[in-house]
């Protein structure tokens, strides 16, 4: 081959090279014909040392465009080496390169391997001139994970028609200069005074312009209904201390809050806590088709078990609505689980209205998925009940509320809950316990790591209250977290079990998949991908007396205890995040191609740069456990 013919065949690979990868796709053309000028290919044999410590000071940015590369690096453990892989797509030495210095991994060619090798002056020119490459450079691979959002929210947008964001301030939604009066103002001037600025709502300031109160239209009717003297001080019938947030709130925050309280309008305050303005539903709404306080409400007022059916038939549009604007993965879990929330208290409600009222003080508790607030559109039930039995027999108060419970059940499935096909229900009398036989049941797990205990492990201890006495649920998880934190031998089994599921990472470029029935290889998202991330969050955070269930939340305390550097749960966060991103993804496109939904991805449909950063997630769950191997010394 000539030079001219290497020259140009460097260029040709090269060019498809930064079509196919982020954040080289966005370089302009003036940077793309810089790095075309100064790239070099290079090819290694299977068994080749491309790059190793004693090489002295990096010279040279590696991009693969071919090939596996093994590398290693001093790490933690018994050998006290970690190894990993690098496919096509991936890159070496950056932290070297970037810190101006020899690399401490050495990198041999596994198979045969083609390269596309930057010399350091033209590293540093793209790294001066390009954001997008300073900001991979970095972050690294999670800088990337904001462009896949926006090109869901893109997606989705582009079917909904909609283009603005929850992500928008509320300083930029806000009414700045609201209506105000004094609290001694007259009922019938604020009201005249309402009317003139053609507005639904005043707000009582004190002197120091701090909201004390908010009088809407809704509040009129009930002034007009009850005959009150419209002479009267509005401060009589205000709704006294109205929330409030934070100018520099996004208006997702808002509109959580707002579905929350059932209230049509937000105090927006300054950072003094003065008042900068009103925010109303409608001013925030404007920015989705779905309104999620009116579903809310919808949910909430359902009269019968058909017009809760009917309100939540609408869920799956708003979850649409919500990706479309912008919102983050653990924003619409949040979301889901308030109107999940609320789909069961309504259920309970019902319920009771139908069957009749037990009598007796009973708390429903959500495990699993629903019990750390992570649930998605796929869903079914995990949930039992805690009872106080007061002076009677602990079991004539259960079979006075097992009939109750398994109608409970039937309408949440009715719902859209599914029955669980495991039995994990409040009708099951295993789960239908007291405080005491809670109590002695968790022991008994804790004292003993039986694999049925371990399993059964997994998903009570991710438990939350949701209706009823809350304070017992609350008390009887603190008490669940204090026992298990107690047990160090129960805490190693438990970790020694996290370690089950390993990624579904196989050698260079493939995943380790499952073959489905229609003989297509698949990885399921949630057991093997998010559930090394759920599992180990929870014995960390058992171990660190930790009460929280939700994993993300259970990172974030972690951190505050000392047990993981924020780089690290940061990471393993982000990760987190991608993958549960990927798995509502699916199942958005399997709902609109009206298919049955489920957690299994084949990793061929994905792009490169989706398949590129959920390689890298799994490497992350990947050292997660290592790390728990090393922490808890299996």
């Amino acid at each position: 081959m000539t030079g001219t013919e290497v020259v140009a065949e460097a260029h040709t690979v090269a060019h498809a090279f930064l079509n196919d990868h982020a954040p080289f796709d966005r370089f302009p053309r003036s940077l793309r014909d810089y790095f075309l000028e100064h790239v070099q290919l290079m090819d290694y044999a299977a068994g080749d040392v491309i790059l190793e410590p004693g090489s002295g000071r990096v010279r040279h940015f590696y991009l693969i465009v071919s090939g596996g590369v093994a590398a290693e690096r001093p790490g933690v453990g018994e050998e006290g080496v970690e190894r990993f892989e690098l496919e096509a797509g991936d890159n070496f030495p950056m932290a070297a390169m970037i810190g101006q210095r020899a690399t401490r991994t050495f990198y041999r060619a596994a198979t045969d391997v083609r390269c596309l090798r930057l010399p350091r002056p033209a590293f540093e020119h793209l790294l001066g001139e390009s954001p997008a490459f300073r900001d991979y450079c970095m972050r690294g691979v999670s800088s990337l994970l904001d462009q896949v959002q926006r090109d869901i929210q893109q997606h989705a947008a582009g079917n909904l028609g909609g283009d603005s964001s929850l992500e928008t301030p509320l300083r930029g939604l806000m009414q700045s200069d609201p209506l105000t009066c004094a609290p001694e103002t007259a009922i019938h001037k604020a009201v005249r005074s309402m009317h003139e600025h053609e507005v639904g709502s005043i707000l009582v300031t004190d002197a120091g312009r701090r909201a004390k109160g908010i009088f809407t239209l809704h509040d009129l009717r009930a002034v007009v209904a009850d005959g009150v003297d419209l002479e009267s001080p509005l401060s009589s019938v205000m709704t006294p201390d109205p929330l409030s947030l934070d100018a520099d709130t996004y208006a997702f925050e808002a509109v959580v809050e707002m579905a929350r309280h059932h209230i049509r309008h937000m105090v927006v305050t300054d950072d003094r806590g003065r008042l900068a303005g009103i925010v109303s539903e409608r001013d925030i709404f404007a920015l989705q088709r779905i309104n999620l306080v009116h579903l809310t409400r919808a949910i909430t007022a359902a009269g019968s078990v058909e017009a809760l059916v009917r309100a939540r038939s609408d869920v799956g549009a708003l979850i649409d609505t919500m990706m479309a604007h912008g919102a983050g993965v653990e924003q619409i879990t949040r979301i889901i689980t308030l109107l999940n929330d609320r789909t069961v208290t309504r259920a309970i409600e019902l319920s009771i209205e139908e069957q009749g009222d037990p009598g007796v003080p009973f708390t429903w508790i959500a495990f699993g998925s629903e019990g750390r607030s992570e649930q998605t559109r796929v869903t079914d039930q995990d949930n039992g009940i805690l009872f106080d039995p007061g002076d009677e027999a602990t079991e004539t108060v259960r079979q006075r509320i097992l009939p109750l419970a398994w109608h409970i059940n039937q309408v949440l499935d009715r719902c859209g809950f599914t029955l669980c096909t495991g039995n994990v229900m409040a009708s099951n009398p295993r789960l239908c316990l007291s405080f005491a036989e809670w109590e002695q049941t968790f022991r008994e797990m804790v004292g003993s790591a039986t694999p049925e205990n371990l399993l059964n492990s997994t998903i009570y201890f991710d438990f939350r209250p949701i209706w009823g006495d809350l304070p017992a649920g609350d008390a009887l998880h603190q008490r669940v977290a204090d026992l298990a934190a107690g047990n160090s031998v129960f805490l190693h089994t438990l970790a020694g079990n996290c370690l089950a599921i390993r990624p579904p990472l196989g050698m260079f470029r493939d995943f380790s998949t499952e073959k489905d029935t229609d003989g297509v290889e698949r990885i399921d998202l949630k057991v093997r991908g998010l559930t090394p991330f759920v599992d180990a969050a929870r014995v960390l955070a058992l171990q660190a007396g930790i009460a929280e269930s939700n994993t993300p939340a259970r990172y974030r305390a972690l951190v505050s205890a000392g047990v993981l550097s924020a780089e690290d749960a940061g990471a393993f966060q982000r990760s987190f995040a991608f993958i549960q991103l990927l798995r509502m993804r699916e199942h958005q496109r399997q709902a609109a191609a009206g298919e049955s939904m489920n957690n299994r991805l084949d990793p061929d449909e994905l792009n490169p740069m989706d398949r590129r950063i959920l390689k890298e997630a799994l490497r992350e769950a990947r050292r997660l456990q290592k790390k728990l191997e090393v922490r808890f010394q299996l």
